[in-house]
Formats: structure tokens, sequence, C-alpha cells
């Protein structure tokens, strides 16, 4: 009896009652909890708790129970208002300040024809209700100031008599953007950025996610940052409790710029300077309005703002692709979109990564911060008042000094070198992803096809669980026993280490060697004498079973897994992204290369979002030693990037050897149980020789779905694998026939994916 009352116990709970999505998240945020909280306290991804409060998705057991009961305890502390006209309670976070709660708005009027037509140029997912619309919420001050780690201050009241409150409007039978799109959080009823652009008449409408369309009063640039930031109710909650909101994100069409009185486009001066001239009559309007703008100017992506007074932030962010603020390699043709369609891409990059604040690369950088804030407040002191103080795990305020193997040529700690001295591997730790082709052999000649394996975000999946330095500087240790739980850089000898015969697993294996790469280059070449290493790639040749005795390290005592969240947060935006497309996580192998087949054709908007996260998470490694730039730049100088925390050569190294000893070891695996072995390697791509085109044919899957254990897995994770390309054998012969030189071997997995080898790879 008792399991059948288990079983209507169960049955119950499965339909446990939930409020409206609207109500979700309005007893959220009357409980200031945050959807990464509520996520974690549920077991599911923040993204799952967006759906369930946009109403995309619904719980389902375990969840659905504990999500009821959550929802029922909120209800009976924060009951919902009757419909009085009386102001909703305002939601800001304990300890913000809240001001008097504004006046309900006004319904919004009917769809316009204009509006209509707006809609009805931009795909929706077909059979999908639209997103409701956010609820209304208390107008949102800026966030917290830059100089203090205390939560934002988020002011609320009734919008200045002198200016009209914006008008809102979201069409009803047709939406302007699709309802996969995420839903705003916090007091942001309007999300984190508008696309403006303005009609033959001069009228200018704000083009938000979720089908949101404002009427934009603001005549002049000065007056649109003062809309912005007290009427428009613009921004990102914080990533973070001890960070900061998001800045409001203006972008600006061609037209938008022409009626504020900016050109739809840079002059060639302007752009190679990168801003708008000092002397244009916009910048000197906003610096009448006591506007300031950072040092880089009024250029594709400009902050304005004022001085932070009270804790209060002041800042909005532009970005005109015009201007060419939308890089092609990571947006691809974003900036030709109309404004709904470009709306709903950096409005999904926006809820799913963060506010863009620059390039794809900058936005890697500053989300790791945003992740993992430098301070955090302290515990009063006796008067009471809070101060900040350093965050443990995290890479502090201050920056630091590279150990000299670390440093890039010119850095001010090489300034003692003769001029024009050429650092080797006993100078200069050298981690870099692979570049490496070999000739094929006989056999790999008699089979038909080459098929190219890409590893997906393979420096995402590299950087989770990596360990690196924080926030102390390296130090120095001379005949040091290595520890590969010590993040650093070595000077070891590895060329004892013979691929012939190795560790895979506990099991030493014979294999031939002369057809891998070695592990320890990014050449693949083997090395010859001592040399620098990150830790990653030292504790590789342990693996692999040889004894390694470093001669000198500098060394980070203070460690830890700073990337981690970076890497989740990147993770989950890549294949949330890559669901929308139809590719979903555990798929069988061959329905994943089904799914995979043209899927970049069924949304177009959602491929641009997925490759702007793929170029994120690489393009955020890169930045992490960012190099100098500039005519005026002389070695020995430093440069701006070297002023920053997050300049830190180390860890990007620490990721890159993971990187690439994470690949060695999945093709010395596939080897050992095979006796398949690369023909070339670039970065996360290798080229397998093979009798079949798919990658079925080089991966050796069983009834089951199962394969070599530590081997490629076909896959939409990061870490798994999906088929970059296939050739034919012939082709291959050609290119290297074509491309070979001075002895050195063309990289087949250069052109794999289309087969193309241009004029300039011919050097014709």
């Amino acid at each position: 009896m008792s399991e059948l009352f288990d079983a209507v116990d169960a049955l119950v709970a499965s339909r446990s009652p939930l409020p409206p999505p609207t109500e979700r998240r309005r007893l959220r945020q009357a409980h200031a909890l945050t959807l990464d909280e509520v996520a974690a306290a549920l077991g599911v991804r923040r993204a799952t708790v967006g759906d369930w409060e946009s109403g995309r998705t619904e719980p389902r057991p375990p969840q659905r129970e504990a999500y009821a009961r959550l929802m029922k305890q909120l209800a009976q502390l924060y009951p919902a208002q009757e419909s009085t006209g009386a102001p909703q309670e305002d939601t800001a976070p304990p300890g913000t300040f809240t001001g008097p709660a504004p006046k309900a708005p006004p319904a919004p009027p009917a769809p316009t024809d204009r509006v209509a037509e707006a809609a009805a140029g931009t795909s929706t997912s077909a059979g999908t209700p639209p997103t409701p619309p956010a609820p209304p919420a208390a107008v949102p001050a800026p966030a917290a100031a830059a100089s203090g780690p205390a939560p934002a201050s988020r002011p609320s009241g009734p919008a200045p008599a002198s200016r009209p409150s914006q008008t809102s409007r979201r069409p009803g039978a047709k939406q302007a953007v699709g309802a996969n799109t995420p839903a705003p959080g916090g007091g942001y009823a309007h999300g984190p950025l508008l696309v403006l652009d303005a009609d033959s008449d001069r009228k200018v409408s704000g083009y938000g996610i979720g089908g949101l369309i404002l009427d934009v009063p603001a005549k002049s640039l000065p007056a649109l940052v003062e809309w912005t930031l007290q009427e428009a109710r613009l921004g990102a909650e914080r990533l973070h409790g001890s960070g900061k909101d998001a800045d409001p994100l203006l972008v600006l069409t061609r037209a938008a710029c022409e009626r504020y009185g900016l050109p739809g486009e840079l002059s060639e001066t302007e752009r190679h300077a990168g801003r708008l001239g000092d002397g244009h009559k916009v910048i000197k309007q906003l610096q009448r309005a006591d506007w300031q703008l950072t040092k880089r100017g009024l250029g594709p992506w400009a902050r304005i703002y004022r001085p932070a007074q009270g804790g209060r932030r002041q800042c909005v962010q532009l970005c005109i692709p015009s201007w060419h603020a939308l890089d092609d390699r990571a947006w691809g043709h974003a900036s030709q979109l109309d404004p709904a369609q470009l709306a709903r891409v950096l409005g999904v990059y926006a809820m799913r990564v963060m506010t863009p604040v620059g390039t794809t690369a900058v936005t890697g950088l500053q989300l790791m911060t945003a992740l993992n804030p430098p301070t955090r407040a302290s515990e009063p002191d006796a008067t009471g008042r809070r101060h900040a103080e350093h965050r443990p795990g995290s890479l502090g305020t201050q920056p630091m000094d590279p150990a000299p193997c670390e440093a890039t040529d010119g850095h001010p700690v090489l300034a003692h070198l003769p001029r024009f001295h050429v650092r080797g591997p006993g100078e200069k730790l050298f981690e870099e992803a692979y570049d490496w082709a070999r000739d094929m052999t006989d056999s790999e000649c008699m089979q038909r096809y080459l098929v190219g394996i890409d590893v997906n975000l393979a420096f995402g999946a590299a950087a989770n669980g990596a360990v690196v330095g924080l926030a102390s500087p390296p130090v120095h240790v001379t005949d040091p026993v290595f520890d590969a739980a010590l993040p650093g850089s070595w000077l070891v000898d590895l060329s004892h280490v013979d691929l012939s015969r190795v560790k895979v697993g506990k099991q030493w294996r014979e294999l031939d060697g002369a057809l891998l790469p070695s592990p320890f280059t990014p050449t693949g070449e083997r090395p010859e004498g001592p040399a620098w290493y990150a830790t990653p790639t030292v504790a590789y040749a342990v693996e692999l079973g040889y004894d390694v005795a470093p001669l000198e390290a500098w060394v980070r005592p203070e460690s830890g897994r700073f990337l981690d969240g970076w890497y989740k947060r990147l993770r989950d935006a890549y294949v949330d992204t890559m669901a929308d497309l139809g590719v979903a996580e555990k798929l069988s192998p061959a329905e994943f290369l089904k799914a995979m087949d043209g899927y970049k054709n069924r949304e177009r908007e959602m491929a641009i979002v997925v490759d702007a996260v793929k170029m994120t998470v690489k393009g955020g490694i890169g930045k992490l030693q960012e190099k100098a730039r500039g005519g005026g730049w002389k070695p020995g100088q430093a440069w701006p990037a070297l002023a920053r925390p997050t300049w830190r050569p180390d860890i990007r190294a620490a990721v890159i050897s993971r990187a690439r000893t994470n690949m060695h070891r999945k093709m010395l695996a596939l080897a050992a149980a095979t006796g398949r072995y690369p023909v070339a390697v670039l970065s996360d791509c290798a080229v397998y020789a093979a009798d079949g085109p798919g990658p079925l044919d080089v991966l050796p899957y069983d009834a089951d779905g199962r394969t070599v254990p530590g081997s490629f897995r076909l896959g939409v994770s990061p870490g798994m694998v999906k088929h970059e390309g296939t050739q034919s054998v012939l082709w291959g012969a050609d290119v290297l026939e074509r491309l070979g030189q001075d002895g050195k071997v063309a990289n087949l997995a250069r052109y794999i994916r289309t087969g193309e080898v241009t004029a300039k790879d011919t050097g014709e």
C-alpha cells in the first residue's frame, strides 16, 4: 500500500500548481534572489530558471515540486497587490536605497502599422507562443560605482515632469524577435540594450528583446543619455553579488547616427584613429552637458559617463555597427540585420553571456572580472561602515609583473636584455596551440578520404578546472621538486620522453611515435634540451610515465580555479544556443551528426550568437596576453594593457597548455586502440585518413554508442568533437605537393573544411 501512496504523491507532485511566469519573476525579485541562486538550489542551469520565468518551458519533476514550494513560501511573504492603482513594491536587493515607487505605466497602445511591419520582417519559431512581456518595474538608477564593492543603488522614483515618459509597444500577433529570447531580469524591465533607428520623419524607435519597441523622445545625444539613465529602464543584473550591474547599451544604426548628429561612417583618418575627432560638434554637446568620454573617445564602442555620486554609477555605452563595431569574424553579417533582428542577436548574447562592452575578446576578458570580482564589502567596522577588501579567489586590483620567462618580447622586465636579442626555449615560455603536419604513409595514401574533426570550445574546456595563480607574484625556486598541483613555469628537459613507449591510462603501450606530434611543442617537434613549460605540460610528461627534474621554476603558491565560473557561463551559452538550432545534448553519434547538418541555416540569428560565443572564449583567453599596439611604442616601455590585473600571460599559457595536452591525450588513446594516427593538427582540429567520409569512419563507436575511453567523442558539449570537413586523399596529396617547400609539410587541417587553397597560400 505504501508504494501506491508514493505513486500518488509523485503524481500530485508532477502537477504541483505554479503561479504565472511573470509572478514567478516578481516573487524571486521581491526576495532579492538571483537566477543563479535559484538555479543552484534546484540543481539546474541559470537559463532553465529564466525559461520558467518567461513561460517558454515548465519545470518537471523532481524540480517542479521544490520550485512550487519556493513559490508558495515567497507568495506568503510577498502577496500580490490588489489592482487598485497603488505603486508596486520596490524589489531591490537588501541594503540598496529605495525611493518612492513610480506610478504604474499606462497600458501600451495597440501596435501600429510601422510596428507590424518591423515585426513581420523577422523570423519567429513556428508553433511557439510569444514570450510574455516583462512586468512593469521600478526605474533603475545606474549600477554601483566602480570604486566600491557595495551593492548597486537603484533609487526609483517618478520621472521628471519635464521629460515625457517613453511609450512601450509589444506586437501581439507577431513578435519582433523569436520566442526563445531570454527574458530580462531584476529591476530592468526593458532588458540590457536597445537598438535605435530613425525613420524618414526623424522619429527614433528603440528595439529591445522580447519584441519590445520604445518611442525615444530624445532630440540630441546628451538628451539621449539622460533619457536612458532616467526613464528607459535598461541594464542587467550583476553576475556576482560583489560585482556591479551592467551599464545600459545603446546600438545606433546609421539612420540613428545621422539623427543625433554623428556621421554614418568614420573618415579614413578617424577610422585609423579609432574615434571621432575631439573637435566634433557632438562631443562638444556632451562636454557642455557635463558628460565625459573614456580615453578611447567616441569610437565604435564608447562609454559616456559622469563621475559617480553617492555610490551611483552614471554610464551609458554606445555601439555603432556602421563604424565597424561588430567585427565580421565574430558577428558575421550582424551589422546588416534590421534593428529588431539585431536587437535579438545582441539581446540573446547579453542575457546568456553578458552585455557586450566591446569586441568579443574584450567582453570575454571583462566576463572573467564580472564573475569573479576583485573586491567585496567587508564586515561593518566599529562605526558601522563597510569598506572594500580583497575577495579571496580573485586576481585582486593591482597589476602584476610576470616572471621573466613569461614576459612577452619588449616587456619592461626584459629591458636589461641587449637590443635585438632573440630568446630561445631556455629563456622564454612558449605555450601555443598546435600547428603540425606530416607526410601521409603508403597505407594512408591507399585510403579514400581525409576527415577533419574539431573540438568544441577547446580553450573553454581547457579552462575548466585549470588551477592558476591568483593575486600573489611568482616566486623563483632553484632545483625544485615538480608539483603538478602548483601553477607556474618550469625549466626542464623533456627530450627524453619517447612517444614510441608511453603510458596510456595505467598501461605501457608500444606506438609508432614518428606518426604523432610531440605534446611539448606547438610545432610537434621533439624538444632539444631544457625549455620552459607551464605546469600542465610537465604534468603530462609525468602522466606518460617519465620522470622529470626541473632546473628552476617560477611558481605561484596562491592558486585557485579562477576560470571555472567563466567556463560554465560560456558553456551554458553555447549549449543553450546550439539547442535553439536543433543540436541538443545527449544525442547518439548518428543523431548528433544529422542534427549538425546545416544547423546554421535553421535560424541565422542564433547561428551568429553561436559564433560570437566561440570568439568570446578564444578572444578572452588571448586578451590575457595582449601585446603592445600602436606606432609610438618602443621595447622596454609599458603599454596600457599592462595596467590591468587581468594581463596574465601565465594564465593564458596554462589554458593553452591544457588544450594542447588534452588534444594529444585523445590522439594517443585513439592510436593505442585503433592504430589510427593524425595526418595534421591545427589548434583544435585533427585530420585522419579513412575509408569512409565521416567521423564515424574514424572514431570506433560500438552498437551501444560507446567509444574508446579517453579519446574523441562526438557531441555538442565543450571538449567533444564535431565534423570539420572531408576531402579526398587525392586532394590532400595534391595540396602537399603544391604547398610543400624547404622540407616543410603543408598543414591539411588548415584547408579541410572547404578544400579551398588560395593564391596567397601557394605564393602565386
